[in-house]
């Protein structure tokens, strides 16, 4: 499953456009609240798990700057307030638009 388009929709999201016909439309508020990174979501390393510090939305937290393709599996998503280091896998992404976000 790979992306066939990554369109900005308005001001405040994107539409993926998946190779399989099914689309996406994802708000830049769900991408940035489920942002992948161990910064945002903790990690576990060797056994030991790392939660997520709370953080002080900046000004900025849920403007898009700019979107990169890396490699052939996943985005990186710069947000306004400087966060860069989520890589959006394109399972990932395609797991967010068909449930919405809901958990």
């Amino acid at each position: 499953m790979h992306p066939r388009s990554i369109k900005r929709s308005g001001t405040d999201g994107l539409t993926i456009t998946w190779d399989d016909g099914h689309v996406s439309p994802l708000t830049f508020h769900l991408l940035r609240d489920e942002c992948p990174c161990a910064e945002c979501k903790g990690e576990t390393v060797l056994l030991h798990t790392y939660k997520p510090q709370t953080r002080v939305q900046l000004p900025g937290h849920y403007e898009l700057k700019s979107l990169q393709q890396v490699g052939s599996y996943a985005v990186q998503i710069t947000w306004g307030d400087g966060h860069a280091t989520g890589l959006y896998s394109w399972e990932y992404l395609r797991k967010l638009g068909e449930s919405d976000g809901k958990k």
